[in-house]
């Protein structure tokens, strides 16, 4: 088998910067695909670059809120509703398809979610069940594509590793990619209209992203950059 890389950018919408990131890493970097936040302060913008001569897929990035570790416990930066509600959860997703429905004017090409909260339930199961319903990927739930997670700047706890989003670090997960589609996130991004804890970080993913040694490797590892829109059909959705 052929080695396949969809590289997708998490969190378009977040804020300006964020999105000026993320369109420089698709038409500079690495970049082929990104997620949408239709409840942030950047999403009508997002949603524009979308409608236009996009060159990247655009799935939904389902926004149920966000943690962060304080004082030996994870405590919420915003929540948007009980993750744990699944009436109010399942209700929150349908708008928030709906929205995107309504701002992009299509369908979304895969699905995944802040702080990976679809991967509990019941948000796993209510997005499951909708990716099934559209025929498109849900991260680390699809069968066929690989996700990961490893060029991250964090520790879990929120830890700074700025090491990990290095040129050198984006090459070693190239190197030791396998055979197969593998879906690898990142956050690209400027600090204009950032709030967030991670925030240095995206200047320094959007480096080593756009930088021509990784263009160079891609090249010489034969590995075949993608999106979720061309390669639905061997994810055999």
């Amino acid at each position: 088998m052929a080695k396949y890389l969809i590289v997708n950018a998490d969190d378009f919408g977040l804020c300006e910067g964020v999105n000026q990131g993320i369109m420089q890493a698709a038409q500079q970097g690495i970049v082929t695909s990104t997620s949408l936040m239709v409840r942030q302060p950047g999403a009508a913008a997002a949603a524009a670059y979308a409608r236009e001569d996009c060159p990247i897929s655009v799935g939904l990035h389902i926004d149920l809120g966000e943690w962060i570790y304080e004082h030996g416990d994870w405590v919420p930066l915003y929540q948007v509703v009980d993750p744990e509600d699944e009436l109010l959860v399942a209700k929150e997703i349908a708008w928030q398809l709906e929205e995107f429905q309504r701002l992009v004017g299509r369908q979304p090409t895969h699905l995944d979610s802040h702080q990976h909260a679809h991967l509990n339930e019941p948000v796993r199961s209510i997005t499951q069940e909708i990716a099934q319903s559209l025929g498109i990927c849900l991260r680390e739930v699809t069968p066929l594509v690989r996700y990961c997670g490893d060029f991250y700047g964090q520790y879990g706890e929120g830890v700074a590793m700025p090491e990990q989003i290095s040129v050198a670090s984006l090459s070693q997960i190239l190197a030791a990619l396998p055979e197969g589609i593998t879906e690898m996130a990142c956050h690209p991004g400027f600090l204009d209209g950032l709030q967030s804890v991670y925030s240095q970080e995206r200047r320094l993913e959007l480096a080593a992203l756009c930088d021509p040694l990784i263009r160079q490797q891609l090249t010489d590892l034969d590995i075949q950059l993608c999106s979720f829109t061309s390669m639905a059909a061997m994810a055999q959705l």
